[in-house]
């Protein structure tokens, strides 16, 4: 159960690292495209309309709301299946050491009562069968260890919702990104005539 358990949260760092790697390659992709099609209007046209379709707050307001609908909102429609599938094996996760936990506890207090005075519980033939062989010890180690499960999945679900949050927002700022050609940095040879020396010089190149 401990390796299931790790597994699954393993899969969940490479769902996020795929989802991010992804991101920064689809939106390159995306943002080169868009520049092409949008030659014919001003640059600072194009960035105030861009900035003002896509408002960072309200794609982290609805990432919050409901993971996935941030992403909608950037037009990320690709992402919201890898954000569900992150955040549904988590939640498994969580649901799956719940029950463990809950079975644990309970054959440990069936044990418990059946081996102290009075030597009587009506729980012990309720309990699952394939604890019966396991020692009151080994149960009461395996609740307490099934209980932090419980407490790290409900952490890794949090922290899932917030890194959706977290995309989202990211994607509505690279809405407004420049990596246009006209913004550029060369490096040139450079003349200096009081010193008679040559030289290279870093030139920064914005677009007008």
């Amino acid at each position: 159960m401990q390796k299931r358990s790790q597994l699954f949260f393993s899969f969940q760092v490479i769902f996020w690292l795929l989802l991010f790697l992804s991101n920064a390659l689809i939106s390159s992709a995306q943002k080169a495209d868009t520049l092409k099609k949008r030659d014919s209007l001003p640059a600072a046209t194009v960035d105030s309309l861009i900035k003002a379709q896509h408002s960072p707050r309200k794609a982290a307001v609805r990432s919050a709301i409901i993971p996935g609908w941030g992403q909608a909102y950037n037009k990320k429609i690709w992402k919201i299946p890898i954000i569900y599938a992150a955040l549904g094996v988590t939640g498994y996760i969580f649901v799956d050491n719940l029950n463990t936990y809950k079975d644990l506890r309970f054959a440990y207090t069936a044990k418990y009562e059946a081996s102290h005075p009075p030597f009587d519980s009506t729980k012990y033939h309720q309990m699952d069968p394939q604890y019966i062989p396991i020692s009151e010890e080994a149960l009461r180690q395996g609740r307490d260890q099934f209980r932090r499960y419980v407490d790290y999945a409900a952490v890794f679900f949090i922290i899932f919702w917030g890194l959706n949050v977290v995309d989202a927002v990211v994607d509505a700022h690279l809405k407004a990104f420049d990596i246009s050609p006209d913004l550029s940095l060369k490096i040139k040879p450079s003349y200096n005539p009081i010193s008679n020396s040559a030289g290279i010089c870093l030139v920064l190149k914005f677009r007008h």
